[in-house]
Formats: structure tokens, C-alpha cells, sequence
């Protein structure tokens, strides 16, 4: 579908059409609802609202991940601060509330400007004033774009390290990996470093619990995808006729979210009839864990060599510094 056939829908339906993005939402929501298995990406969990969801996600008690990493990043931090001599810009990819880039703002000294990028763009300007108050020397230039695409960055006179913090590096399949790898590589240009976050493989009764939590948040963040997309291209899906699923899938050694149809449903979307069976799902998400092994092998397939690497207590979690 052509961007100028999307924009057009989008008009007819009344919706508010005002950015590239919007059209490639769109686009990407037609397709997926189409497909025979269907698919959102998970990039569209993160509107405002979205984003929102994760931060209180990331302070359950079930959701390992965010203290975990929060406790790491420190001793990670330290140690960058001995490993580069020289002034380098950093730019984040999918920045989010950039809760994570504090412990390396307050360490490390040769970091001389930060560019937060995401793709929900007031979200990231309300974090990024809070941060300027905190670190009122510090050069903060946002960036709203998919980051899993070459972005243009600001001009900038150092070398760059990229932060890909969490473990969003798991919501790719392999193919997905290279690529965002290989673009990220492109955008922050020769000779620099890349300090990505990675999960690690675990009890699935621990990885269960992190994707189920009991107070229903992920559940509301996982929904919300459908709230989306009725509230920015017009759309009427009944979402109480959904109901959020999380397993652990052993084989693919991977975390998967669904969202599963209650009953029969049908929808006209973009002039096709989209219907749901009883027990159909539409598959929203992947986080893939990773032996440090794997993602030493992962990185290399995409041109990026390992400086160092850091694991946390019991394996629970990874941080690489990648080097290109």
C-alpha cells in the first residue's frame, strides 16, 4: 500500500492524519490483520499511554528484568568510565522515559551530549525536561523516529556509542536482530561502540510470572495495542472481546504475548473483512533470551565485534559492549 493511499483512508475515516508515522501504523496494522497468523509489532505498544503501562510494569514485583538491570547498570557504568579516554555522543535507541541512562550521566565523564530516540515523541519530550533539570550541563537533543530503521542524527562531533538498554533486542526474531544490528551500525557510523542489554535464559516459572503479573498491568499494556489503533485510525474493535495470553516457549527459547479472541468477530478495516474464530490469536510479541554465546554470535553476524561483557548475579541478566 502506497503512502499516499494510506493518508487517504486515513482521512476518509476521520482519523487524524499528521505523520509518516501514522501512515507506516496504518500500514503495518492492515497488513498484520490480514495476515493468515496475525501479527502487530510490538513497536506499537509504546504511544504515550503505552509507554506509560511499561514504566508501572517495570516496578512490579514479577518483573525481574528492571531491578535486575538497574543494580547492574552502576557497576557497568564504572567501568566505562575507565574504558573511554575520549569524548563520545550517546544515543539511545528506543529512549522511553530514559530512566536508564542516569547511572552512566552521573559516571561516566567523556560522555559529552545524549540523543534519547523513540517513537513516541511527547513522551519522550516530558522525560527529556525532567532529565535537563538533573543534568542541566548536559547537551540533551530528542529524536522522535522507529529506531529500528537508519535514523539521521543530529550533527554531532564525537564518535558515537549507541545504549540499547533492557532487553528489547529480544522482542526481534534472528532475522530482525541482523537488521536492526546492521542499521543501528549505519546509523552511529564508524568506529563506534554499542552497549546493548540482553536477557538471559531462565526458569520459565520466572519468566511466566514476569509476562503475568498479578495486579493485570501487562495485560492492560498488551491491549492497549488495540485502544491504539481504535483511537489513531478510526477503528471500532470491541477490546473487552480480547484477552491477553504469555507463555514460555521452550522450543524457540522465547516469551510470547498474544492477544486472544473470546469469541466469533468480524471488522471492516481498509475496505477488507478482517475476522476473529473463537480462540484466534493476534501475536504481539517476542522477547528471546540468550545465552551469552549466542549473542556474541548474533552481534558478529552483524559486524559488530565484543569489547566486554557483564552478567549479573545467578545469570540473571546481560549487558555487551559492542564495537564496530
Amino acid at each position: 500500500m502506497s503512502m499516499a493511499t494510506a493518508e487517504r483512508i486515513l482521512s476518509d475515516t476521520g482519523a487524524e492524519f499528521n505523520s509518516e508515522l501514522s501512515t507506516a501504523f496504518f500500514r503495518d496494522v492492515v497488513k498484520g490483520l490480514s495476515a493468515t497468523k496475525k501479527t502487530l509489532s510490538a513497536k506499537y505498544f509504546y504511544d504515550d499511554l503505552g509507554s506509560k503501562y511499561f514504566d508501572e510494569i517495570c516496578h512490579l514485583d514479577e518483573y525481574y528484568l528492571y531491578k535486575t538491570e538497574l543494580a547492574l547498570l552502576p557497576v557497568v557504568a564504572r567501568d566505562m568510565d575507565e574504558i573511554l579516554c575520549e569524548d563520545v555522543d550517546v544515543v539511545e535507541f528506543g529512549a522511553g522515559s530514559v530512566h536508564k541512562i542516569r547511572p552512566l550521566l552521573d559516571s561516566v565523564e567523556h560522555i559529552a551530549s545524549f540523543v534519547p530516540i523513540d517513537i513516541s515523541g511527547p513522551h519522550l519530550q516530558e522525560s527529556c525536561n525532567v532529565l535537563r533539570e538533573e543534568f542541566p550541563e548536559m547537551d540533551i537533543q530528542p529524536v522522535q523516529g522507529d529506531f529500528t530503521q537508519k535514523i539521521n542524527l543530529p550533527n554531532r562531533k564525537f564518535k558515537n556509542m549507541g545504549f540499547f538498554p533492557g532487553s528489547t533486542i529480544g522482542n526481534f526474531t534472528h532475522e530482525e536482530a541482523l537488521s536492526f544490528l546492521a542499521s543501528a551500525k549505519d546509523t552511529l557510523g564508524n568506529n563506534a561502540r554499542f552497549l546493548v542489554g540482553v536477557d538471559t535464559k531462565k526458569s520459565p516459572e520466572v519468566l511466566h510470572k514476569a509476562y503475568n503479573d498479578n495486579k493485570g498491568v501487562t495485560a492492560k499494556f498488551n491491549l492497549n495495542i488495540l485502544h491504539r489503533i481504535n483511537r489513531e485510525l478510526g477503528s471500532n474493535i470491541d477490546v473487552d472481546k480480547f484477552e491477553h495470553y504469555a507463555f514460555y516457549n521452550a522450543t524457540e527459547g522465547r516469551v510470547e504475548m498474544h492477544l486472544v479472541s473470546l469469541e466469533y468477530q468480524c471488522y471492516e478495516f481498509s475496505g477488507e473483512e478482517i475476522t476473529f474464530t473463537p480462540g484466534e490469536s493476534i501475536h504481539t510479541e517476542n522477547s528471546y533470551k540468550y545465552a551469552p554465546d549466542e549473542f556474541r554470535e548474533l552481534a558478529a553476524e552483524a559486524g559488530w565485534g565484543c569489547e566486554k561483557k557483564w552478567i549479573s548475579p545467578n545469570n540473571a541478566f546481560s549487558m555487551f559492549l559492542l564495537h564496530s
